[in-house]
């Protein structure tokens, strides 16, 4: 499948598939590869949607959680999406979480796999440690239960952008900005299902939190993935896509069913 990207305006993004729009919001130093198991999956039913977050490009002031949110909530009303499915990994759950908790009425559900927004684990008082590649590396095994899904090319791009030294302090600004944003308080706010897909070896997001998300949420659900880290819909696209795939065909059934009652 060619993953081109579309421009327009100040937007871009990859679309592909028909139905129901399933928008993925990847994490700080995400990719569009990292759903490409799920786009193969379920573009024959849905259409997959993935916004590239602009974080090596805001304004380094404007480099903050609040002002990628922003930028999600106009891409959002320039697709004119409603009732969809909002998926996010790491930072990009983090952001997920706050549009839901700002538009609920536009989403069906949301999906949540190693999210941020309650505890992560951080990467280092001195991170990104310019010109380590070594320490670079390590980090980036450390997303993976299986190190060796941190490949060279996955390991070059990090290294490359926390060497430029406007990406590597942008990159600083949005994670420290996210760090202070706790949200814990108002999960309780989130009547709409969520999903929770957790690796169980995740270092990032240890499994503690996928628990205490759970709790907090009152209409939620948690799966986990073993033999699984950080980026589960990754290291196990098709045990993740399987659980997805279930949630979402029961949670059809359930919207059919209430519906009818009506």
């Amino acid at each position: 499948m060619n993953y081109e990207l579309i421009e327009s305006g100040e937007f871009r993004y990859f679309e592909y598939g028909e139905g129901t729009p399933i928008v993925l919001l990847h994490g700080l130093f995400g990719a569009l590869s990292n759903f490409s198991g799920l786009i193969e999956r379920f573009s024959p039913s849905h259409k997959l949607i993935v916004p590239m977050l602009p974080i090596y490009h805001l304004p380094l002031r404007q480099s903050t959680i609040d002002r990628l949110l922003a930028y999600v909530e106009r891409f959002i009303a320039y697709k004119e999406l409603d009732q969809f499915v909002l998926l996010g990994n790491s930072l990009g759950g983090h952001i997920s979480l706050l549009y839901t908790l700002a538009h609920q009425e536009k989403l069906k559900s949301l999906v949540l796999t190693g999210s941020s927004g309650l505890f992560e684990s951080a990467l280092g008082d001195t991170f990104p440690r310019r010109g380590d590649y070594e320490y670079i590396k390590k980090k980036a095994e450390d997303i993976f239960y299986n190190p060796a899904m941190a490949t060279k090319e996955l390991v070059d791009e990090v290294f490359n952008a926390v060497n430029q030294r406007e990406k590597a302090m942008r990159v600083v600004s949005v994670a420290k900005s996210a760090i202070r944003h706790n949200i814990g308080s108002e999960l309780h706010r989130i009547h709409k299902p969520v999903l929770l897909i957790w690796g169980r070896h995740d270092q990032v997001t240890p499994p503690f939190v996928a628990d205490e998300f759970h709790e907090k949420l009152p209409n939620s659900t948690l799966r986990w993935i073993e033999d699984s880290g950080h980026a589960p819909m990754m290291e196990c696209p098709d045990q993740f896509s399987d659980i997805l795939k279930n949630y979402l065909s029961v949670l059809e059934t359930e919207t059919e069913t209430n519906e009818q009652l009506g």
